[in-house]
């Protein structure tokens, strides 16, 4: 098997979850894991806390992201209160920090939902065929289900939303969907040209998605004001806050989101490990009880662990002319460095069916992405990214954050009129300056230092996913053909 096609392969597992409490399957589970678990019990302190660091990140980094977006009294802008969907209006810009990795492709409509206390109804209008998805995390971060052009079609739809331990009767007319965990995040997203009038059109098409809880069904409802905390931090970037909290801070949250978002099934090991840091779901985690060594451990977890979260990305997949690919994302299994990686750069991270993500941070000579040079990517006649959704070339800064610019582009697609040179092929100009008046409609600003190119191919073709195609270099150049 060629390199594009390990890279390329499609395909995520799916994850056997429960809900709160330790039902006889999960007891089950941990006495078959005992074996192994009983080999690692002399294992060096650190290692645990730092592999329990790992573990936890997606579920801290969920819980911080749903205070800061949810923080507010009524919808405004990226935000909303619990329940309710926040509708972005615009393309995102260079200011926004809210979600790492954002694309300026479609319009967000995004919604966190404690179906814990009651299932929800959500309803999805008509879409006259036009490209969208609505995909639900858990409170992991996996994807669990996905409503949307390629899985259901673009026709009125209506889905009853449960927890984990719901059981009951489905309203007539609507399809269940039962998440994993109590927290579920909603990260629609619907395509938009950008122009004036497709705007509106989207705008028309966010008012009608609507989420009620299920015991307003059939009633006139009202959402109540949401709850504002003055004590939490909506100005720094998500990321920064859950690094910089304290060991004892950290895993005290994970403590207790663990109990109401319960682990897999199939995670009875790290389970098993944490608790004997003392990191138990439900639990009140306090570090003075355990021995110097443990506490000290636990003390420099995130210390140890943040480098080890980002150094991944150099293994996170395979790599093919200077692009790391790869199908883990959305649903990860047990490999819970790549789920802490996703997270800490790409939160919100799609099935590989409905979106795949090359990126590059070095050109094709292995030489660091830089404003101080000028690049090209060249794709030759008829090699277009092959999807049948859309594509873009997104530009981000060192941090995965756009980047400030005078035409306030943030990434290259065939919405922006792309001209093609005399043989067919099409140059893509990645640049601090502008390459001048007649390449501009090819060019994606660069900043003048690092920066992280990220290709991104919704609903990719078949000869994308078994690794038929691959996205060209980017070339160190002096010029362009244009």
């Amino acid at each position: 098997m060629d390199v594009t096609r390990r890279i390329f392969a499609a395909g995520a597992a799916t994850i056997p979850f429960v809900g709160s409490g330790l039902p006889l399957a999960r007891a089950q589970s941990t006495a078959q894991d005992a074996p192994l678990i009983g080999n690692n019990a002399v294992a060096d302190p650190i290692e645990l806390a730092t592999d329990a660091y790992i573990y936890g990140y997606p579920l801290v980094t969920m819980e911080m992201t749903r205070r800061v977006l949810t923080n507010v009294a009524a919808p405004e802008g990226k935000n909303a209160p619990m329940g309710q969907f926040a509708n972005l209006r615009e393309y995102p810009d260079a200011k926004f920090r809210a979600v790492t990795a954002p694309n300026a492709d479609t319009l967000y409509s995004s919604a966190f939902i404690d179906v814990g206390t009651e299932p929800h109804l959500l309803s999805i209008p008509e879409e006259d065929g036009r490209y969208y998805l609505m995909p639900m995390l858990s409170a992991w971060t996996n994807v669990f289900a996905v409503p949307g052009k390629r899985t259901t079609g673009t026709g009125p739809q209506t889905y009853f939303i449960a927890g984990p331990g719901w059981s009951g009767s489905v309203p007539s007319g609507a399809k269940l969907i039962q998440a994993p965990t109590n927290l579920i995040w909603i990260l629609g997203r619907t395509y938009c040209t950008g122009a004036p009038e497709d705007y509106r059109a989207v705008h028309a098409l966010q008012d009608q998605y609507r989420l009620i809880p299920a015991s307003a069904a059939g009633k006139p409802y009202t959402p109540p004001p949401g709850r504002v905390d003055p004590s939490v931090d909506t100005k720094t970037a998500v990321r920064e806050q859950v690094n910089r909290m304290d060991a004892t801070t950290y895993f005290n949250m994970l403590a207790t989101l663990m109990k109401d978002n319960s682990p897999a099934l199939a995670d009875g090991v790290p389970v098993a490990k944490m608790a004997s840091l003392g990191i138990v779901p439900g639990q009140p985690f306090d570090p003075a009880r355990l021995p110097p060594a443990t506490r000290e451990a636990i003390a420099q977890a995130p210390k140890e662990a943040i480098p080890r979260i980002m150094g991944h990305m150099k293994a996170a997949g395979q790599h093919v002319n200077g692009w790391t690919f790869t199908t883990n994302g959305g649903d990860y299994g047990k490999d819970y460095l790549q789920r802490a990686l996703v997270t800490a750069v790409g939160l919100g991270c799609n099935l590989p069916q409905d979106a795949v993500y090359p990126v590059a941070t070095v050109d094709a000579a292995g030489r660091r992405l830089t404003g101080a040079s000028t690049y090209v990517m060249r794709f030759p006649a008829g090699e277009l990214p092959p999807v049948n959704g859309f594509w873009s070339l997104t530009m981000y800064d060192a941090d995965y954050f756009f980047v400030d610019n005078p035409i306030n582009r943030y990434s290259l697609s065939p919405r922006d009129s792309l001209k093609s040179n005399p043989d067919g092929s099409v140059d893509l100009l990645i640049q601090h300056e502008s390459p001048g008046p007649q390449r501009e409609a090819n060019w994606l600003p660069a900043p003048a230092g690092p920066f992280i190119l990220m290709l991104r191919t919704y609903w990719p073709k078949d000869v994308l996913l078994n690794g038929s195609w691959a996205p060209p270099p980017v070339t160190r150049s002096s010029s362009a053909t244009l």
